[in-house]
């Protein structure tokens, strides 16, 4: 597209006044107007002429594969002219959805031959999908007489999820056990209750693996060696109705609840489990189906990314009823989710029951330090009294449903939101080694 620049406008109006002044005083000097014209669209055309081909440029946007919430990321951007001159000056506009906002126009000058890379950096404040939508160019000829303008299509979806990089340092500099023999396979031996094989009893070994029949039957004594149980199914359920998108210290719950079920994942994937991630709120959402490996982590992430922050309640009966006709297997379910008092769990603890049956429950909730912080105010004045009142009901209200799902059989933790993190990875180490699946 090519328009003209407000030089250009200016420049035509500059004879305005001797065009009026011919007109009104000189009109047999008509040719004179007519040749201003003239020679202002003469200069026109040889600035479109001389200036940077619209048709000879291109340009690409290329995009990590993850964004994290809060955390800076570039965009690389390469801008081309294949052929013909190149602009002294070129201004890029990235535009992009409400998850990256539009960064500012920005001004570029030189040029590596005929490409000119360049840096873009976004920092998305919210989980969710990114959409990149169109990157616009716009150049000047020469003279400064014409705008040339070009709009190329993107439409790049870049998942945005919680900044878990460290996350992925730590669980590989913790997990990676063969890191020290090169890359041969382990099987770590006497770190669960599977067994693997027959051993003579050395100083050392536990003697409770001691297998007194076989020992009887060989006249030596002969211990049991174990190995790590594997493929086990974790099931992560966020509920990411009204409650949980309502902020805990400025970051939604849904949010902080996410990157402990992403950093348990890496955990789980890196033992061997396999994992599934599921998204709930008036309706069961998106479902990932189970991972193996920690290679499928970008698509864990990339489904939670898609798990939107939601202002309806959590349908349980409908959300655990369709989660429960898709295991096969006995799983462990980490419930994240929330409530307000025993009329609004009611539904939850019927559903959850049902779950039980055949599977292991571990429900993940957060501390509510807004109530424990209203009762254990002073009581200054009728109106710090009556919140306490209210706020220790609540409290207690919360302890009693807490108490039912225990002794359901399901294991709970309310945590804090410093602490939930390594809470839920202990529970599940713990799980494990008591062999609960």
């Amino acid at each position: 597209m090519i328009s003209p620049t407000l030089r250009a406008i200016f420049l035509m109006l500059a004879g305005l006044p001797l065009m009026v002044a011919i007109a009104l005083l000189r009109p047999e000097l008509w040719i004179v107007s007519a040749g201003w014209i003239a020679a202002v669209a003469a200069l026109i055309a040889v600035d479109t002429l001389l200036g940077a081909s619209v048709r000879h440029y291109a340009a690409t946007v290329t995009a990590p594969p993850l964004l994290y919430v809060g955390s800076p990321d570039d965009l690389q951007v390469g801008l081309t002219f294949s052929q013909g001159p190149v602009p002294a000056r070129i201004e890029i506009r990235l535009e992009a959805n409400a998850l990256l906002g539009t960064p500012g126009p920005q001004g570029l000058r030189g040029w590596d031959g005929r490409y000119r890379p360049h840096t873009i950096s976004v920092t998305p404040p919210r989980r969710g999908m990114a959409e990149i939508v169109r990157l616009w160019s716009r150049w000047q000829g020469p003279l400064g007489l014409i705008q040339k303008r070009h709009i190329a299509p993107l439409n790049l979806s870049v998942p945005v999820t919680p900044n878990v990089r460290w996350v992925r340092d730590e669980a590989i500099r913790l997990f990676s056990r063969d890191a020290e023999f090169g890359i041969k396979t382990q099987i770590e031996r006497g770190d669960g209750s599977e067994f693997d094989a027959l051993r003579e009893f050395s100083s050392g070994m536990d003697r409770r693996a001691i297998d007194w029949k076989h020992s009887a039957r060989h006249r030596n004594l002969l211990a049991k060696e174990f190995k790590t149980e594997r493929n086990h199914n974790i099931v992560f359920a966020f509920d990411t109705g009204r409650l949980m998108s309502e902020p805990l210290g400025g970051v939604p719950k849904i949010d902080r609840a996410v990157t402990a079920g992403l950093l348990l994942a890496y955990i789980s994937l890196r033992a061997g489990d396999r994992t599934m991630f599921y998204g709930f709120s008036d309706r069961p959402g998106v479902s990932s189906g189970f991972l193996t490996g920690t290679n499928s982590f970008p698509k864990a992430q990339a489904v939670v990314a898609e798990m939107d922050y939601s202002e309806d309640e959590a349908n349980f009966t409908l959300a655990l009823s369709n989660l429960g006709a898709q295991l096969q297997r006995r799983s462990l379910i980490i419930i994240f989710s929330d409530f307000v008092d025993t009329i609004s769990a009611e539904l939850m603890l019927e559903n959850v029951k049902r779950l039980t049956d055949r599977h292991l429950v571990l429900f993940a909730t957060f501390e509510d330090a807004a109530l424990a912080g209203m009762a254990d105010a002073p009581p200054d004045t009728a109106e710090d009294v009556a919140r306490a009142v209210i706020a220790d009901t609540l409290l207690a209200e919360r302890d009693v449903v807490l108490r039912r799902l225990q002794r359901l059989g399901v294991q709970v933790i309310e945590s804090t939101p410093e602490h939930f993190s390594s809470d839920l990875v202990s529970r599940y180490l713990q799980i494990k080694q008591r062999d609960m699946l």
